[in-house]
């Protein structure tokens, strides 16, 4: 298919892309609990004769070719988060306190509209195509794991993976790239300390918890400062902090909870061990004792650079060398990682700030909006890298 082909193409579905987008965003759920979302997934594949298998519980696989000799991926996820939306869209959240503000509702609608467009051209497709609308992206243990254990990649061996993430900093209708390193590993951060409590007019007569979290904290800023070569990016951060309930009364414990992110594996596993280490001689220095569980969470991104640059001059080819940019590495987390180590792939970043806009609020942010036209460009980059892998 030709760019215009496919521009066209794109938007004859955008309509449609449009109505899954806004019934997906108004009916959210949250993660391996997608049970509707994918209903919904299946009926659109079912009204288009799309073959498709049940994955991962709440997970669907869609297949379009028949021809086996290649076999590409395309991923989006399907899950929400548990955010209490203020966007003041007619077709915001109809269930409280749940809310797509990762953009999931986008992907998945993308990669509907790549399945209609896709499904119209089987014919010539010359390999087959996965597509992979996957739960539980927001969460531990990942749905991508689940997927994998199933057998997703399998029957046919999938030869390389595409995946694409909204990005609220850059315009819409621009694609970002980073070969290598993109997003970070993550490690979640679970402290409970544990006093003696006590009347804040004696305090000698307790042990403080309060007191002994603060200490904890400034200490794990130590740790980054010292315990990490500067040119190695990484943070550790407690982003929670909860004890005590009124103001004279010292607590028996204080929960902590907290983030740390990095590339570097050897370095993540010597924090590991030093927050342990640390957070009990801390706690004993102050009479109390703590409780430290440290969750593995996602491995790196670490994008091909083969399949990078060949999905970048796709782009450039499809869009225009205005229009397709580098991305640095950023220290979010992704469980697309788990699928680039098993097969290669690249995953983007697609712009959808509106030209009018200097700013759009964050991904997860209760008043992200979006710019829906941006899905023209999402589908159009994976139509066509369809078509390039399979010619190349």
């Amino acid at each position: 298919m030709d760019n215009q082909a496919i521009f066209d193409k794109a938007n004859e579905v955008f309509e449609k892309v449009v109505g899954f987008r806004r019934h997906i965003h108004k009916n959210p759920e949250l993660s391996f609990q997608e049970y509707n979302t994918s209903s919904f997934i299946k009926s659109i594949l079912d009204e288009y004769k799309i073959e498709y298998r049940a994955i991962a519980n709440t997970g669907v696989v869609a297949t379009i070719g028949a021809d086996r000799s290649k076999c590409i991926a395309l991923r989006a996820d399907i899950d929400a988060l548990p955010i209490l939306e203020e966007t003041e869209l007619d077709f915001a959240s109809a269930n409280e306190g749940v809310m797509h503000a990762c953009g999931h509702d986008m992907h998945t609608s993308m990669l509907l509209g790549t399945a209609i467009i896709l499904k119209s051209y089987e014919a010539e497709l010359n390999g087959t195509v996965k597509l992979l609308f996957q739960p539980g992206e927001e969460v531990l243990p990942g749905g991508a794991t689940m997927m994998i254990v199933e057998g997703v990649l399998e029957n046919p061996k999938v030869d390389a993976i595409f995946g694409q993430h909204i990005f609220p900093d850059a315009k819409t209708g621009t694609i970002s790239f980073c070969e290598g390193r993109a997003f970070a590993s993550t490690n979640e951060i679970y402290i409970t300390i544990h006093g003696k409590g006590s009347h804040a007019a004696q305090p000698h007569s307790g042990n403080d918890p309060i007191l002994t979290a603060a200490h904890l904290i400034q200490h794990f800023q130590t740790l980054i400062n010292k315990k990490r070569n500067p040119l190695e990016p990484g943070v550790l951060s407690i982003t929670s902090i909860n004890g005590g309930n009124t103001t004279n009364i010292f607590p028996e414990k204080v929960e902590l909870k907290g983030t740390l992110r990095t590339y570097n594996e050897d370095w993540r596993q010597e924090m590991v061990k030093l927050i342990g280490e640390t957070t009990n001689v801390i706690a004993s220095l102050h009479n109390c004792t703590a409780e430290v569980n440290i969750v593995t969470g996602y491995s790196p991104i670490v994008n091909s650079p083969i399949e990078t640059q060949k999905a970048k001059q796709i782009a450039i080819n499809l869009l225009g060398d205005d229009y397709v940019y580098d991305y640095e590495p950023r220290l979010w987390a992704e469980d697309f990682a788990y699928y680039l180590q098993q097969v290669p792939g690249t995953f983007w970043l697609l712009g959808v700030q509106p030209h009018d806009k200097d700013f759009l609020p964050p991904l997860h942010n209760s008043k992200l909006i979006p710019e829906e036209k941006a899905m023209i460009t999402g589908i159009s980059m994976f139509v066509k890298t369809v078509f390039e892998y399979f010619k190349s």
